[in-house]
């Protein structure tokens, strides 16, 4: 099923009303969108990328089809913590950069060398190397330098660009501990960060997947004409309901082979997922049923990110063979 509904190629797209996506396709591990609002000469960059080269290209390309605003960007929102939507920000000079307490606290914990590190050691790691090469390897992890948000917030805050209402909504602990949205109301605009992955599997590293469908919920509810996903092409709210969907078929298919005693791994290969056969990274799988299995049995103790991937790889390999 098809659900983007702009062209899906590398670069900036136009979404008119002084919108702008930025696309990375094939929308796979790493290659995340971000986004650019304008007004008159203020503008918000939504996210920076993976990595610096990457994020330098995208600013260049930012500034040439805005010029007056892109002299000096004023706001930069990190919709979450992970790497691939916050590397970039030390880039973002003279922004005040804004996220939510919940997503500033977590880059604070997190080891912005970390990533460099694992794939100096991938070659020495077997399968998990092999699958972690596989991920990362098109990425230049050197010199990433940790940049916090100096602005956080709890809940929601309206923010002003030119004459337009920037509403930023936090809907995690979901996807990762702060998740939130940016919406542009009058533009019946949204960029959702990873809430929203299309055409490609989501992976639940926090929940509780509840918050989750609940924010899909509210973007639903919301007049929306274009949603920028954190991951894959420019979508409406198509896009939306088939990660709701999603959502709550895993959720009920893990919930049923838990009760069962089955483990994990048995688990993530049991679940049927031919109904989404056209989705890339299907072997995230293994992580929501991990996260799912922590939620019904009450534990909130955090899961370990190498024990992760080593499952991945794992499914990987079985799920190709």
């Amino acid at each position: 099923m098809r659900l983007g509904t702009r062209p899906y190629e590398r670069g900036l797209l136009d979404l008119g009303d002084g919108g702008y996506a930025w696309l990375q396709p094939d929308g796979g591990w790493g290659w995340s969108n971000a986004g650019l609002i304008v007004d008159g000469d203020q503008s918000l960059i939504v996210d920076t990328l993976f990595d610096k080269p990457l994020t330098r290209a995208m600013l260049r390309a930012m500034r040439a089809a805005e010029p007056k605003a892109g002299k000096r960007f004023d706001f930069l929102v990190n919709t979450h913590a992970n790497a691939d939507h916050c590397n970039g920000n030390e880039l973002v000079e003279g922004a005040e950069i804004i996220a939510s307490k919940a997503c500033c606290d977590e880059l604070a914990r997190e080891d912005p060398n970390r990533l460099q590190a694992m794939m100096e050691q991938a070659p020495t790691m077997g399968e998990v190397g092999a699958f972690l090469v596989h991920c990362f390897d098109a990425f230049d992890f050197r010199g990433i330098n940790r940049t916090l948000p100096a602005r956080t917030f709890e809940d929601e805050m309206d923010l002003k660009v030119g004459r337009k209402t920037v509403r930023l909504k936090q809907v995690g602990p979901a996807h990762t501990d702060g998740d939130l949205l940016v919406h542009v109301p009058e533009d019946r605009l949204i960029f959702t960060g990873d809430i929203l992955f299309v055409e490609g599997h989501p992976i639940i590293w926090a929940g509780p997947v509840g918050n989750w469908i609940s924010a899909c919920d509210y973007m639903l509810d919301l007049d929306l004409q274009c949603v920028v996903p954190g991951h894959g092409p420019v979508t409406d709210k198509r896009g939306v309901r088939a990660m709701r969907e999603y959502l709550c078929y895993v959720k009920a298919e893990a919930r049923r082979r838990f009760d069962a005693g089955m483990s994990v791994m048995e688990a993530a290969l049991d679940i049927s997922l031919a109904d989404y056969d056209s989705w890339g990274d299907a072997e995230r799988i293994v992580v929501n049923v991990a996260t799912l299995y922590k939620e019904f049995a009450g534990d909130s103790t955090p899961s370990s990110i190498t024990e992760m991937f080593a499952m991945m790889a794992a499914v990987h390999r079985q799920r190709r063979s």
